[in-house]
C-alpha cells in the first residue's frame, strides 16, 4: 500500500492529487495540441471542484495561473492567458513590523487608554458622566473576557481613576453591566431615555411659543 507520507507533496492540496497527477501526465504527452486539450479539461475540473471561484474576479485567468504552477512551470501549452513569471509567484512579501506600544494593562488594550485619554478633554456634564460609566463598563467586559471570574465594581473604578491620573471617576450608586447583554440594553435605555427628554423639550417650546403668539 502506498501512503501520501511517501508521495510527492501537493502544490495545490485544495485541489487534490487527482489533478496534480493530470498535470503530470499533460506534461508528457508528445504533440503541443494534445498538451492544449488536456489543459483545457484539467482547468475545467479544477472549476468544478471549486465552484465558488467563479464569483471571483477572473477566476478562469486563476485557474490556469494556478495549472501552471502546479506543473512548475513546464507545461507547453496554448493558453488565454501567459504563463506567470516563476520569480513573482515565489517571492515572499516582505514582513510588516507590529506595531509595539507600552499598554499599562494589555487585557483592557490601547483602546482604552484613548477612551480616557478622550474623556479628560470633555467638559463637565451628563454626556461626561455617561461616556466614563461606559468606558467603566467596557473595561469591565474586557476583564471578564481575559479572566473568566468575577470582578468587583470597586478594582473597576479605582483602576479607571488610577489611569487617568485621579480625573475620571464613576459617580456613586453606579452599577456596572454583569455581561455583554447588560451592556447593550443599559445602553439602549440611555439612548431612548434621552431621545424622549428631547422630544419633551422641543414639545414645550413648540406649547411656549404658541402662548405667547395668543
Amino acid at each position: 500500500m502506498e501512503y501520501n507520507t511517501s508521495r510527492a507533496s501537493l502544490i495545490f492540496p485544495e485541489y487534490g492529487r487527482a489533478i496534480q497527477e493530470m498535470v503530470n501526465y499533460a506534461k508528457e504527452l508528445p504533440t503541443k495540441e494534445e498538451r492544449t486539450v488536456a489543459a483545457k479539461t484539467i482547468v475545467n475540473a479544477m472549476a468544478v471542484l471549486h465552484p465558488q471561484q467563479k464569483d471571483m474576479t477572473d477566476y478562469r485567468h486563476k485557474l490556469w495561473d494556478h495549472l501552471f504552477i502546479i506543473s512548475d512551470f513546464n507545461l507547453d501549452c496554448e493558453a488565454p492567458y501567459p504563463m506567470p513569471d516563476p520569480e513573482t509567484v515565489s517571492k515572499k512579501p516582505k514582513p510588516i513590523d507590529y506595531p509595539q506600544k507600552n499598554i499599562r494593562m494589555r487585557h483592557y488594550g490601547s483602546i482604552v487608554e484613548k477612551m480616557i485619554a478622550e474623556a479628560k478633554t470633555m467638559e463637565e456634564g451628563a454626556e461626561r458622566e455617561s461616556v466614563i460609566e461606559q468606558i467603566a463598563n467596557f473595561m469591565k467586559m474586557s476583564y471578564l473576557t481575559w479572566n473568566r471570574d468575577t470582578v468587583s465594581d470597586e478594582l473597576i473604578f479605582d483602576q479607571l481613576k488610577e489611569f487617568s491620573g485621579g480625573l475620571l471617576s464613576v459617580k456613586e450608586d453606579t452599577k456596572l453591566a454583569t455581561k455583554f447583554v447588560d451592556l447593550q440594553d443599559t445602553s439602549r435605555n440611555r439612548h431612548q431615555h434621552n431621545n424622549n427628554n428631547n422630544k419633551n423639550h422641543r414639545s414645550g417650546k413648540k406649547r411656549n411659543g404658541f402662548n405667547r403668539g395668543k
